[in-house]
């Protein structure tokens, strides 16, 4: 088995779905009010800037050889923008898919309490890593299809750069795997900050042949870009 050259994980930009889902908590209400499915729900105004900012970081870099983007239009649209006008290989993986959350989808953490208190006390029993709501995934669920991606590339690709773009736990999971983290690791990291919209997360093989991290939830390029960071990220709670 080989190993990547260097990995790179960016989280798409801000989407309607992340201001219908900060409107909500702050509202109070059981449910977002978000009409489109989960995998066109499309960029907000400042998604399309902070995409537009994330590739004058992109073509600072050596060019990737590969760029992987998870199927959902916010994740597409965010790479397109990103790679515009940098002749960069991209295609779709339904692997970097955002976790799916089966009935809880487009509920807030109240919703969940309030329509679903037996799935709350059972997410409460089982723990975030390994609770999977009916219809949907857990933590390890993500990890296992993420484990096979990560494994694909290593064969297929070594030696090469990566960049994969895709959604906040998929980076979670990611870190989780390349660093070879535990579960309680991985959730205090995760309680620990929200992965930001556009963030940059790297890994870069060492001197061991392994790859070690260099970046990880960074967005300095848009601080450099003089583009706001999406309002309140990280202050709300995932309802499971």
């Amino acid at each position: 088995m080989g190993e990547l050259e260097w990995l790179g994980a960016v989280r798409h930009a801000e989407s309607v779905g992340n201001v219908a889902a900060l409107l909500a908590e702050g509202s109070g209400a059981q449910r977002l009010d978000l009409a489109p499915r989960d995998p066109d729900v499309p960029l907000s105004d400042l998604g399309r800037e902070q995409a537009a900012a994330t590739h004058g970081w992109l073509a600072g870099l050596p060019k990737p050889d590969l760029v992987l983007v998870s199927p959902y239009l916010r994740t597409v649209d965010t790479a397109k923008a990103m790679t515009d006008g940098l002749d960069l290989r991209m295609s779709c993986d339904e692997r970097l898919r955002d976790r799916e959350l089966g009935i809880l989808d487009l509920l807030t953490a109240r919703g969940v309490q309030e329509l679903h208190p037996t799935e709350a006390e059972r997410r409460q029993r089982l723990g975030k890593f390994y609770y999977r709501p009916p219809g949907g995934e857990s933590w390890a669920d993500v990890a296992l299809r993420i484990r096979m991606l990560l494994t694909d590339l290593r064969r297929d690709h070594d030696g090469r750069r990566v960049l994969l773009v895709t959604h906040d736990v998929v980076v979670q999971i990611i870190r989780y795997l390349v660093e070879d983290l535990d579960e309680q690791r991985l959730l205090d990291l995760s309680r620990a900050a929200a992965i930001v919209n556009t963030s940059v997360s790297v890994w870069a093989r060492d001197g061991a042949g392994r790859l070690a991290p260099q970046l990880f939830n960074d967005i300095a390029h848009l601080r450099a870009r003089d583009t706001t960071p999406t309002r309140e990220e990280g202050l709300r709670a995932e309802p499971v």
